[in-house]
Order: structure tokens, then C-alpha cells, then sequence
């Protein structure tokens, strides 16, 4: 059984509505990750936090285009009144997804019944130390944080920014200047996570 298996079956076991947050550094996992959850029990919703990437043209009105990704180019507030709500479950809430083909978010993609027991979210900085972060960490009833050797994540993101688009020195680069800083923001703070996958 996997780490992840036994500890959400006792959490589940204890609670009518339990929300696991999945970290980790870009091109870790962490989507994969909780796609695998969500579908392996009933009454279980993805809900990614890139939902609440800022849309293009905001990020260039704000001049943070050309870092998207970085934790202060998605709404933050939004996403945490998001998991709120949820927490609450007295509705039906609709939240955001992301389109990798259009690399923007789409809003009230994901329907979220009172009903559903389990709400997997994912996403970058769930324990960063900035306001709201904390805030966010709060609404969850676990973080955990998917490790990947840092070659690894270089090869993936690599291959991900060239199936998007860029050309190979461009995906390079990004990487280096804008992934890669992110990710040690992300690692700084990996001692916070309840389970390291």
C-alpha cells in the first residue's frame, strides 16, 4: 500500500469532508499526483490551484508576464476563498481550471457537490510563509510534498515548455531564470509537509 493510501483512509475515517493539499516543485508530480487520489475514491474532486493563475493580460498590465509562475502572479486571496468555501460545503461550489493548451484559466470549470468527502488540491507554494499562504494551509487538513531529484524536474519541465511552444533554448531558459528560483522557494519550506512522496 502506498504512503499516501493508509494516511488518507484514516483521515477519511475521521472526518465527514478532509481537503489534502499536494506540493512540490514544478514538474514534480503534483498534478499526476492527485489526479491518481481523486480517482481512486468515490466522491473525490481535483481542484488545482493553477485555476488561479492571473490571466495573461493582467500579468502584462502588471509587468510579471515574463515570470508566470512566480507566487505572486496568481491570485492568492481568490484561491483561499475558494478552499474556504469548500471547507464550509454548504453549496455547490464551481472553481476554476487551467488549460494547458491555452495556458489561461478557464472559470467554473470544476463542480464541487456538499456531498464530495475528499477535495484533493495541488499547487506550488500551499506552504509558503507569505500572507495568505498560512491562511491556505490552514483550510487544509493535510500538505503533502512530492519530491523529485532536481535533474529530473529540469528534464521534465524542459520537454513540458517545448510541447507548449517555446524552442529548446527558450524552455532552457525559462527554466533556469523563472522554475528553477521558484523551485527553491518551494524546497525552502518542504520541512512544513505532513508526508514527503
Amino acid at each position: 500500500m502506498s504512503s499516501w493510501n493508509s494516511r488518507l483512509a484514516a483521515l477519511l475515517a475521521r472526518e465527514n469532508r478532509v481537503i489534502v493539499g499536494i506540493t512540490g516543485s514544478p514538474g514534480s508530480g503534483k498534478s499526476a499526483l492527485a489526479r491518481q487520489i481523486a480517482s481512486s475514491i468515490d466522491d473525490a474532486v481535483h481542484v488545482p490551484m493553477d485555476g488561479f493563475h492571473l490571466a495573461d493580460a493582467e500579468l502584462q498590465r502588471l509587468g510579471r508576464l515574463d515570470r508566470k509562475g512566480a507566487v505572486d502572479t496568481f491570485d492568492a486571496y481568490g484561491y483561499l476563498a475558494l478552499l474556504q468555501r469548500i471547507r464550509r460545503g454548504a453549496e455547490v461550489v464551481y472553481a476554476p481550471a487551467f488549460d494547458r493548451d491555452l495556458e489561461q484559466p478557464v472559470a467554473g470549470s470544476i463542480r464541487v457537490e456538499p456531498t464530495a468527502r475528499l477535495i484533493v488540491t495541488e499547487g506550488n507554494y500551499l506552504l509558503d510563509d507569505d500572507e495568505p499562504w498560512p491562511r491556505v494551509r490552514h483550510t487544509l487538513d493535510e500538505v503533502w510534498f512530492v519530491d523529485c531529484a532536481p535533474d529530473e524536474l529540469r528534464r521534465r519541465l524542459v520537454a513540458r515548455h517545448v510541447e507548449f511552444g517555446k524552442s529548446p533554448e527558450q524552455a532552457q531558459a525559462w527554466v533556469r531564470d523563472i522554475d528553477e528560483p521558484n523551485a527553491d522557494r518551494i524546497e525552502r519550506v518542504r520541512h512544513k509537509a505532513d508526508l514527503v512522496i
